[in-house]
C-alpha cells in the first residue's frame, strides 16, 4: 500500500474496498473476539494471516526502499505506511498472544477431542504438542514418577471427574447483533428470551451466545 492508497480509503466516491482493507477489517474482528471469548476460538480460515503476513513483508520492503529519500512527499508517505504497518504488527502479535495464553492455560482440554485440535492452527498445534510432553516429562522427573503408573496420568477421569481443566463457558461477554434476531439465555431461577434487534448490544453467558456469534448473527465487542 502506498499514499495514494490510503488517501483513496477515505476518499467517499472510492466505493470499492480493497482487499487489505477487508483483511484488516478481519482481523481486527478476530482480534476483539479472541480476546473476549473465554474460549480458544477457530484459527481464522481462507487464508487470512498468510495474506496479512505477506502484506507485512511488502510493506516492510517498501519502507527500506523509501528510508533515506529526503523529498518531503516520499518522507509524509513513510510516516503513513509506517503507521499502518505497525498497527498490523500490532493486532497480529495481540491476537497470537491471546490465542497462545488460552492454549497454555487449557494445553490438555485443546488437545482432548478433535473438534478442539482442529481449532488451532498448524503451528499452534505443535506448540501446543511440545508445551505439554515437556510440562508432563517436567512432572515425571519432579513427582510423577513417584507415584504408581496409574496415578500418573494428567487426563484421568475416574469417578466421572476429569482432571482436565476446561475454560468456564459460563463467563459473561458482551455481544452486538448484527441482525434481528431471538436471544435466549438460561438463568439461575429461569430462563428468558428476547427479541433482539440490529445492533443491540447484551451481554450472556458465553455458552448462551456462542451459537449467534457462530451463525452470524452477533459478533463479539
Amino acid at each position: 500500500m502506498d499514499i495514494d492508497d490510503i488517501l483513496r480509503e477515505v476518499d467517499p466516491t472510492f466505493h470499492s474496498v480493497p482487499q487489505e482493507t477487508r483483511d484488516l477489517q478481519d482481523l481486527t474482528r478476530a482480534w476483539v473476539a479472541e480476546r473476549s471469548a473465554p474460549e480458544l476460538l477457530h484459527w481464522p480460515a481462507g487464508g487470512l494471516f498468510e495474506r496479512i503476513n505477506d502484506n507485512i513483508k511488502r510493506q516492510i520492503e517498501k519502507v527500506e526502499e523509501m528510508t533515506g529519500d529526503m523529498d518531503p512527499k516520499t518522507n509524509f508517505a513513510l510516516i503513513v505506511i509506517q503507521t499502518e504497518l505497525e498497527r498490523f504488527k500490532y493486532l497480529v502479535r495481540s491476537y497470537l498472544r491471546a490465542r497462545i495464553a488460552k492454549i497454555d492455560r487449557h494445553t490438555l482440554h485443546y488437545l482432548s477431542t478433535d473438534e478442539l485440535r482442529s481449532r488451532l492452527s498448524e503451528m499452534e498445534l505443535a506448540y501446543a504438542t511440545r508445551h505439554q510432553a515437556l510440562l508432563h516429562n517436567h512432572y515425571l522427573s519432579s513427582f510423577l514418577s513417584s507415584f504408581p503408573p496409574v496415578l500418573q496420568n494428567l487426563n484421568d477421569t475416574a469417578g466421572n471427574i476429569s482432571m482436565i481443566d476446561a475454560p468456564d463457558l459460563e463467563s459473561a461477554v458482551f455481544i452486538r447483533l448484527l441482525k434481528d434476531t431471538l436471544v435466549e439465555s438460561r438463568g439461575v431461577d429461569n430462563d428468558g428470551e428476547m427479541d433482539g434487534r440490529e445492533s443491540d448490544i447484551v451481554i450472556l453467558r458465553w455458552s448462551d451466545a456462542k451459537r449467534l456469534v457462530e451463525t452470524g448473527c452477533a459478533e463479539l465487542i
